[in-house]
């Protein structure tokens, strides 16, 4: 298994050791795209005779019961027990090997990669030897993109020159306490916005919360 340490990053077992289901299949995943490829399932003859011997038992044992019964389901799994790791590493040896058909190995960065992440002009994968066209085709989309990013900038500070920043904005309101976006009237009630209240009876501007006129005594 010379290969297997290339498959040791982007593989999973997917082996049963146990039930009429048992058997070896293993999947591989390319390193760039992530699509996956599985091995052919391959039975393992043993865990599936232990799985019908216990399910035999199982139904002979809640009928009767009895040591004798569930000793012969033990060594039935026992048996099966003891050829499962050999077996399971000759099959993951053919799963490489049949794998090795669906993968190319990249020599720049050792990765296997499926064949839509390959380019074959060069002999190498497409994180390393990109695609000239769909480079160039992306970087023209990266400049077009940049270009407007920039209009749009310039065209956004010539409208700040006009934008009065002196003018005082309350951005939410004191009468419904609504989010004003800076607006001159309060969308939710109409209160009019950024102005400082003035004495009705001196028109001198009242300190906030006060409950008289500092310059007259006119009650607000």
């Amino acid at each position: 298994m010379s290969n297997e340490i290339y498959f040791n990053s982007n593989h999973r077992d997917l082996c049963v050791e146990q039930g009429t289901g048992a058997g070896f299949q293993f999947e591989f995943s390319c390193a760039r795209c992530y699509d996956t490829w599985r091995s052919p399932f391959e039975p393992f003859r043993a865990g599936q005779v232990a799985g019908w011997v216990s399910k035999g038992v199982n139904a002979v044992w809640s009928m009767i019961g009895g040591t004798a019964t569930r000793g012969v389901s033990d060594a039935a799994d026992g048996l099966a027990g003891a050829s499962y790791g050999n077996q399971r590493d000759a099959a993951f040896s053919r799963a490489i090997g049949n794998a090795e058909h669906h993968f190319n190995r990249c020599p720049r960065c050792t990765g296997y990669v499926c064949a839509r992440c390959w380019n074959a002009g060069q002999g190498l994968c497409l994180n390393c030897s990109p695609d000239t066209a769909a480079e160039a085709q992306a970087a023209q989309q990266r400049g077009l993109n940049d270009m407007v990013s920039q209009r749009a900038y310039d065209a956004g500070q010539q409208r700040g020159n006009a934008y009065d920043i002196s003018t005082p904005r309350q951005l939410v309101c004191p009468q419904c306490r609504a989010e004003t976006r800076g607006g001159a009237f309060c969308p939710g009630c109409g209160h009019h916005l950024a102005q400082s209240p003035a004495c009705a009876s001196c028109r001198t501007e009242l300190p906030s919360g006060a409950a008289f006129c500092p310059s007259c005594g006119t009650r607000t």
